[in-house]
């Protein structure tokens, strides 16, 4: 069975298009407040999210920006905006298909099938091309080596530095790192992440591997 989250404020719409994946061996969860949905997609795994763009208090579009910068999930667009610019833009950031409001469920669910399809097919030519990490973490020892020395970290250290490990060539968020290492305080500034990354850059003696993402967080480098 295929978890899919959609993140739609018409609740009628989306009890309709639940009932009907259902049959098709898909479990549907629907999250009508996009601020809550990012959470949620921290929280829990996902085999796809399926996105309308006139959501309150965020639009779609940023909703998927935000999404892309954090995982590689499959986004298909469900929208009742017409706008080229808005399809450009959704594919630009990032989505797999733009599906325009209205359209029969059969349709929704051949395009599910589709991009998960690709998406099978692309993660595993990825895994076949994916070069070796210089890193290795050994999280029964809680120990981080770069190319073949051990690291001398603390346990935040070890916590955030093995958390991007684990999303290595992805965007990880100030905020994925204060709900996901727990040696990190929740009331932690973004200041005292700062200086902990700092110390990680020192202490791998190569500072361009981690890459401050402005206005986001980082990005450990392959």
């Amino acid at each position: 069975m295929k978890n899919i989250l959609m993140i739609e404020d018409d609740l009628e719409l989306a009890e309709i298009l639940t009932e009907f994946l259902e049959q098709f061996e898909f479990k549907v969860r629907t999250e009508d407040d996009p601020f809550n949905a990012l959470s949620v997609l921290q929280l829990e795994s996902f085999d796809l999210v399926i996105l309308d763009l006139t959501l309150p208090g965020m639009d779609g579009l940023a909703v998927c920006e935000a999404i892309r910068q954090r995982q590689n999930i499959p986004i298909i667009i469900s929208s009742a905006r017409s706008d080229v610019y808005d399809k450009v833009k959704a594919l630009e950031l990032g989505a797999d298909d733009y599906l325009p409001k209205p359209y029969d469920p059969r349709e929704l669910e051949a395009r599910i099938n589709s991009v998960l399809r690709r998406s099978k097919n692309s993660s595993t030519l990825a895994e076949e091309i994916a070069e070796p990490s210089d890193f290795k973490l050994d999280e029964s020892a809680m120990i981080i080596s770069y190319k073949n020395h051990e690291l001398d970290l603390t346990n935040a250290e070890y916590g955030i530095l093995g958390f991007m490990v684990k999303k290595q060539g992805t965007v990880v968020s100030r905020e994925d790192l204060i709900h996901n290492v727990s040696a990190i305080n929740e009331d932690s500034s973004n200041k005292s992440i700062d200086v902990m990354v700092g110390r990680i850059r020192n202490k791998l003696g190569d500072k361009s591997l981690i890459e401050s993402i402005r206005g986001i967080g980082y990005k450990l480098l392959k």
